[in-house]
């Protein structure tokens, strides 16, 4: 099975080294093209455009920022979509599975926006998944992510051994939209949890205790997540430094999903007022130049200026 990814960032990478590792014919393509040498020197192709990606492979995946990134890479001149033939959606019918171009999607998105593309692809006679996973970039690189997938059960089950080979847990989570859905609420604890860990450390920080001895304390304890365990010398290592020399998740990435777990909320006619003082404070650090900071970098912007009392 050729495989193709569409979006070489931190995770689009990961998951890049991953399948080539694992042995799979990988082509890729991304807007920056600098971005896919290190997976081209490990021996991916590399694809002009969306358009020759999907002509080159029989899967595509797509790790893409947000939905208009999705409409350009999918929708453009030169798109993912612009070389298949329109032949409809009695093509899925009279096409044998593995002849159709299968498109998986791993973006984390508002669930409206795959129930709409898998309608714009069935059109044009291909399958469309979404599968947005949980984990970084370490999980990704070891095959150890979390997928929810959204679409069709016997679509999912066509390609649940690539799938496996991304993810230690691949869960078919419902129709087109739950994928999005799942991730979402996967996300919302961790986003509301960094606002309570920057006020937990303003409690602590006039104990004047070291920042790497605090994080294990907090790991340690019943409240601490998987996130502390994980990214715990890195927090600390910011902490000390009152900065992040590298990025991993940046603010404007939360802001936004944020942004999408409170529309899909209200949607649903849900209330989640947690989640919209978590958005309050990360869109006042980002007012304040955090946008492109890493999210180790919101307790520090706390301890400094977020949370003192004029």
């Amino acid at each position: 099975m050729k495989v193709g990814i569409a979006g070489i960032g931190k995770m689009g990478a990961a998951i890049g080294a991953r399948l080539l590792a694992q042995g799979h014919d990988l082509t890729v393509w991304n807007r920056t093209p600098e971005k896919t040498q290190g997976l081209r020197d490990a021996g991916a192709q590399w694809a002009q455009s969306p358009q020759a990606l999907t002509a080159a492979v029989d899967v595509v995946l797509t790790l893409l920022t947000d939905e208009q990134a999705l409409d350009e890479v999918y929708g453009g001149p030169a798109g993912l979509l612009s070389g298949l033939n329109g032949a409809g959606a009695s093509a899925l019918a009279s096409t044998p599975a593995l002849a159709r171009k299968v498109f998986i999607d791993m973006s984390t998105v508002q669930p409206a926006k795959p129930q709409a593309m898998a309608a714009q692809l069935a059109a044009l006679g291909a399958v469309f998944l979404e599968c947005p996973v949980g984990g970084s970039v370490g999980p990704a690189k070891e095959g150890k992510l979390l997928g929810f997938v959204g679409g069709a059960a016997a679509d999912v089950a066509m390609v649940l051994p690539l799938l496996q080979t991304l993810c230690k847990r691949v869960e078919h989570v419902g129709t087109h939209g739950a994928g999005a859905t799942m991730k979402l609420a996967v996300n919302l604890p961790l986003m509301v949890y960094w606002q309570t860990l920057s006020e937990a450390l303003s409690l602590v920080e006039p104990l004047g205790l070291d920042p790497q001895r605090v994080v294990d304390i907090l790991s340690d304890s019943s409240g601490g997540p998987n996130m502390l365990k994980v990214r715990g010398a890195m927090l600390a290592q910011t902490l000390k430094q009152k900065k992040s020399d590298q990025v991993t998740v940046n603010v404007a990435t939360m802001r936004k999903d944020l942004r999408a777990m409170l529309a899909q909320g209200q949607s649903t006619q849900r209330e989640m007022p947690l989640t919209s003082l978590a958005l309050a404070q990360f869109n006042q650090a980002a007012q304040n130049g955090l946008d492109d900071k890493d999210c180790t970098e919101l307790p520090v912007w706390w301890l400094a200026q977020g949370g003192k009392r004029a």
